[in-house]
């Protein structure tokens, strides 16, 4: 990813999104022959001169300050995550830091013993770039058994755009993607020389019109928390709340967990789901990718959550 562009992209993606009327400044006169704030009523808000902001928006901002750069993410009303973003992009860390503090991606086998444990939540490990590190017995028979797909295919970001079970699965499955896009942006500014995160990102915008008008959007954002809303082909409609925990421990990884509310029609399908599961073993996978057990479920893979 050449950083100039994305600094460039992503400034110009957020001033888009703004009008005079949001920020509380006369607007300066003329027709306005593109949406958002004009470059002059940015550089008025965050109180730098215009020749400034526009050098940083061309991409040269090696020299910024934190202060005015602070002050031009305050104009942009920019979030915490997008804040970290438009820093990284400034002043990436460089490629032999990154390569010294993250080893390669791979699960504990304590990680792996917690979430085999888990028997009645689905639950999986992504990495950087989406990839889909491993995952429990529920978490496969939910989600898809990505254990019998080729490594390139075990990422969550090739599966909601390039395998066609995920528009079953998820009944947002615009929502589901506009995240997914927003997570993989967030990736391609910690990791703008990664080389299969750049192979990734020319494969979906060649073989999906759908990701690249998201991409072009430039919205990124950290996996949280939330509701989602799933069609399983075996159980039915599910309600599923999901949760994502940073391991500290465990460079860029992060566990992901759902759950039904108690006593809920989800609930008791899902406790069917782990019921049909239960008595099958599981067969480990140590490919590069990661230890991941051998799975059940929809047969060929399937879409991650």
């Amino acid at each position: 990813m050449d950083q100039r562009t994305e600094l460039s992209e992503f400034l110009r993606s957020r001033r888009a999104r703004l009008r005079p009327e949001d920020v509380d400044i006369a607007p300066f006169g003329g027709r306005r022959r593109v949406p958002g704030l004009r470059r002059e009523e940015l550089a008025q808000l965050a109180g730098v001169s215009v020749a400034y902001y526009t050098r940083l928006e061309q991409g040269r901002g090696q020299n910024v300050s934190s202060a005015v750069l602070d002050a031009i993410a305050t104009a942009l009303r920019l979030d915490a995550t997008e804040r970290a973003h438009l820093n990284r992009l400034v002043k990436p860390v460089s490629r032999a830091a990154r390569r010294t503090s993250c080893p390669p991606q791979r699960i504990r086998p304590a990680l792996q013993q917690l979430m085999d444990a888990m028997e009645n939540v689905p639950a999986y490990v992504v990495g950087r770039r989406l990839d889909i590190l491993g995952g429990n017995r529920l978490g496969r028979a939910l989600l898809g058994d990505f254990t019998q797909l080729p490594r390139e295919r075990r990422n969550m970001a090739w599966q909601i755009f390039l395998d066609p079970a995920a528009r079953d699965l998820y009944e947002e499955w615009e929502r589901k993607a506009t995240e997914v896009v927003a997570f993989l942006r967030l990736d391609a500014g910690r990791f703008p020389d990664d080389p299969r995160l750049s192979e990734l990102v020319g494969e979906l915008s060649v073989k999906s019109e759908a990701f690249r008008k998201m991409w072009a959007a430039h919205d990124v954002k950290e996996k949280g928390y939330g509701v989602k809303h799933l069609r399983h082909p075996l159980v039915g409609r599910l309600t599923l709340s999901y949760e994502s925990f940073t391991l500290p421990a465990d460079c860029d990884q992060q566990l992901v967990t759902y759950h039904a509310e108690p006593g809920s029609p989800s609930a008791q399908s899902l406790g069917l789901l782990a019921s049909w599961t239960s008595g099958e073993a599981a067969e480990p996978d140590t490919t590069s990718a990661g230890r991941t057990p051998g799975g059940e479920g929809r047969s060929g893979g399937g879409a991650a959550g």
